[in-house]
């Protein structure tokens, strides 16, 4: 699902619930359609705090699988490439995650929503078209593996980072850096500012959660 398909299905049930056509509705961050995690809906008067909220600091865990890359640098697309692993040790990786903490430059992903002149990358992309994205300045305060399996080549990743950061291109680019390729196969947004996962309702519990909201002048 997508964040404007959460959004959607949150949006029709509070309207129905307070008896409006069209709540008024927004979220502060579009998770990745495979993401999981925090998606933080604001509705009413709360909307106006969507700028604020987008700005906050954000932490995920994500797992690569190394030695591949795809068009989408996730699963989203079958591997179009594939790279040698034999060299990557756990010292390998963690000596090369210190360079991607602090300010760094990151390419957006090209599936991304992303605008060039009005229209977002990821659809031109899948109208066949080439994009091109500029390098942007991203801030990510800290970067920790915690895990790695030699066996599969696969690891996983804590990132505490700041608005922009695309997950997906740092995975490819930390793919690069280990001579090699690398692409998402999860990702779950932990905690966006203040709340975290443990805060949140999950789509599938929001009905019920919503007949025991009582609705309010």
């Amino acid at each position: 699902m997508t964040s404007f398909g959460a959004l959607a299905f949150v949006r029709t049930r509070i309207s129905r619930k307070v008896g409006v056509r069209r709540v008024k509705i927004g979220h502060a961050g579009t998770l990745d359609p495979l993401a999981t995690g925090v998606l933080i809906l604001c509705t009413g008067k709360k909307t106006k705090e969507i700028e604020r909220l987008q700005l906050d600091s954000k932490e995920y865990t994500a797992t690569l699988q190394l030695g591949a890359t795809t068009p989408s640098y996730d699963m989203e697309h079958e591997v179009d490439a594939t790279y040698p692993t034999s060299h990557i040790t756990r010292e390998m990786i963690e000596r090369v995650l210190t360079d991607f903490v602090g300010d760094i430059q990151q390419v957006p992903p090209s599936y991304s929503a992303c605008k060039i002149g009005g229209d977002r990358a990821y659809a031109l992309k899948r109208k066949g078209l080439e994009v091109e994205l500029k390098p942007k300045t991203i801030h990510i305060d800290a970067l920790e593996l915690t895990d790695f399996n030699p066996e599969l080549m696969q690891m996983s990743i804590r990132v505490h980072c700041g608005k922009g950061t695309y997950i997906r291109s740092l995975a490819r680019d930390i793919g690069r850096a280990l001579n090699s390729g690398a692409y998402l196969t999860a990702l779950c947004r932990t905690r966006l500012g203040s709340v975290s996962l443990g805060d949140c309702i999950t789509l599938d519990d929001f009905p019920a959660w919503l007949e025991g909201v009582k609705n309010e002048e």
